[in-house]
């Protein structure tokens, strides 16, 4: 629990607050810009949210915080939704597409994906295990199948996978982060799980990166590429590089001529794009790099 005698002097006053053992993840800020930001080092409230609705999206960033750095004072904690994650972001003919929340510090707060499809549902990366998002998968009819973008994002998936009896996806060269999983990809060949999911194998941020791309247009891309508000344009992270660069480029490259409209990161900005508008934005990233 956050404590408010490690209450960061950058939040505005009022009810909700960050705490010194914020990691800064970005996780509050992302799924809540209108009340939380970064400050550099760490996040904090720049405003704090009036009316049940503007509470409603606070509390849920609480809720996803990772090391639980966010607080407020208990009879505002119990509004709390119950039922606020999984979160629509979009919906496709191939499925509709929910923001997990609920992230976990094991994989440094990365988003998750939960796509709701008649052709059984699939789990991107992992959140944080509990009882009541579990209960909200069951809900929305389980898991079929569980797909893993790289180590750094499986955080608890063996319990996802032993709790909904469903098989995991990750490429072989970093099986390793999930032993035991039912299947692996093998070098850098595309793997279609069925007509409207396919993995794209983008080796460089870890040897075992891959994106999946759900019908054609929605991309989750790990910690392969997300977007930047701040630049206003697609990132790929020499910094945040951890096994080969040039490779990480070369694999940038090869989704160049995709139709994406929808970036879903583990890390980074969520951003949604129009016709034609992806591969220009990649012929940028590319001229950066």
């Amino acid at each position: 629990m956050a404590r408010a005698s490690l209450r960061l002097a950058a939040n505005t006053p009022g009810p909700f607050y960050v705490d010194s053992s914020c990691i800064d993840c970005g996780t509050c800020w992302q799924w809540d810009p209108d009340h939380f930001a970064p400050t550099g080092s760490t996040s904090h409230v720049h405003r704090q949210p009036r009316g049940e609705p503007e509470t409603r999206q606070a509390l849920l960033a609480l809720q996803a915080c990772p090391v639980a750095a966010i607080g407020a004072p208990a009879d505002v904690m119990r509004a709390t939704p119950a039922d606020g994650f999984p979160a629509l972001l979009t919906r496709h003919p191939a499925g509709d597409v929910h923001y997990c929340g609920w992230a976990s510090r094991k994989s440094f707060g990365a988003s998750s994906y939960l796509v709701v499809r008649p052709a059984g549902n699939v789990l991107i990366d992992s959140p944080r295990y509990n009882g009541a998002l579990a209960r909200r998968f069951e809900a929305l009819g389980g898991l079929a199948a569980i797909v893993l973008s790289h180590r750094d994002d499986v955080a608890d998936q063996e319990r996802w996978a032993a709790h909904f009896g469903c098989p995991r996806w990750i490429h072989a060269a970093d099986a390793d982060a999930a032993p035991g999983a039912e299947h692996l990809v093998q070098g850098d060949g595309d793997v279609t799980l069925d007509a409207d999911l396919r993995l794209i194998p983008t080796p460089g941020h870890t040897a075992g990166s891959l994106v999946a791309l759900l019908g054609g247009q929605i991309l989750f891309s790990g910690d392969h590429l997300w977007w930047s508000e701040a630049e206003q344009a697609v990132v790929a992270s020499r910094r945040y590089c951890w096994w080969d660069w040039p490779s990480q480029v070369a694999s940038v490259e090869k989704l160049r001529d995709l139709d994406v409209r929808w970036l879903l990161p583990g890390h980074g900005d969520r951003h949604t794009f129009s016709a034609g508008e992806w591969g220009r934005q990649i012929d940028r990233t590319l001229a950066r790099v």
